[in-house]
């Protein structure tokens, strides 16, 4: 037992139902939730981002949603100073923060704490991206490799703004990610987990399979519902282009490039094509964050699949989910 207040995380690699369970967890627990979305953030991003709609949000608000413009970059600071600010107004109102969500930056910055790095430098950032354009990201990555084995280690090569982020790092200050997070650790106070009991849950099913299936369905949804008009409107305001954090998102990326090679822009590409590209983009993140948390330490998994492979109802999951909670309230 522990005099320390909850906080419940609860993350899983995309269209693994982290909203869904995140709902009905509400209507057993005295919890608010606080989205955990780089992409969740931006007004106006609504098809693309799988963002709860009004009846979602109306049974159980989400705190973090709607709060910046494309225009306007969030970052995992920007994430720390809100949820941090959230997480104090909901144990103020003795209920339990409850994060939902798949930036797992997000969640390993709130936990670790963030090294203070320099602002981004657009002229550096240009020169990283030209050489990635004729070279590859792959050997930018293995430039990074050789200044800072450490980050690039945790670092896809082909995570292409991570790769940038953290080379830029290096050529703006002189200094590693690696060793201005050192800094950061040695100077820091408290752990997040020294302050907090925090109860951290992931959600996927057993199958691989079965979560690409679900990441192809939704695309297929969000076409349906409109995502290219969605991507239009964004294109018609003239202010946004597509090295902004929030159009590099997954899905928006793939439609903006899709409208490009119709308008000649670039290469064309038939609407297929752009399906598939999505889909395939989609795995690759949730790859990315199922490779995040298999490394994850403390972690409990709430499988959506019985041993056998029987798909679960959502009552089913919430019960060995709360299993792992407890029920007692703060």
């Amino acid at each position: 037992m522990t005099n320390r207040q909850k906080v419940i995380f609860l993350m899983g690699p995309t269209a693994s139902g982290k909203t869904a369970l995140a709902v009905e967890l509400r209507k057993h627990l005295p919890a608010e939730l606080i989205s955990v979305d780089s992409t969740l953030v931006y007004k106006g991003m609504d098809i693309g981002t799988a963002k709860p709609g009004p009846d979602e949000l109306a049974q159980a608000p989400h705190r973090l949603i709607d709060i910046r413009d494309p225009a306007d970059p969030y970052s995992a600071a920007d994430f720390c100073v809100d949820a941090e600010r959230e997480i104090a107004d909901i144990h103020a109102a003795a209920r339990i923060p409850l994060l939902v969500g798949g930036t797992m930056l997000y969640y390993k910055a709130l936990l670790d704490g963030l090294a203070p790095m320099p602002e981004a430098d657009p002229a550096i950032r240009a020169e990283i991206e030209a050489q990635a354009a004729e070279r590859g990201w792959p050997s930018i990555h293995a430039q990074l490799a050789e200044v800072d084995p450490d980050t690039a280690a945790e670092i896809h090569p082909n995570h292409s703004q991570r790769v940038s982020r953290a080379l830029e790092v290096y050529r703006a200050s002189g200094k590693t990610m690696t060793e201005l997070r050192r800094i950061q650790q040695a100077e820091a106070g408290p752990a997040f987990t020294e302050r907090f009991d925090v109860i951290q849950i992931a959600i996927a099913p057993r199958d691989r399979r079965v979560l690409h299936q679900r990441i192809a369905l939704r695309f297929d949804q969000m076409l349906e519902q409109g995502l290219i008009d969605e991507v239009k409107g964004l294109r018609a305001r003239g202010d946004l282009h597509p090295a902004l954090p929030a159009i590099r998102a997954v899905g928006y990326r793939q439609v903006w490039a899709y409208l490009d090679g119709l308008e000649g822009k670039g290469p064309a590409m038939s609407e297929e094509e752009l399906r598939e590209k999505g889909i395939i983009a989609t795995r690759q993140l949730a790859k990315r964050q199922i490779t995040w948390l298999r490394g994850w330490p403390l972690l409990r998994w709430v499988h959506t699949q019985s041993e056998s492979g029987e798909n679960l109802n959502l009552q089913e999951i919430v019960k060995n989910t709360l299993n792992y909670i407890g029920t007692e309230t703060i």
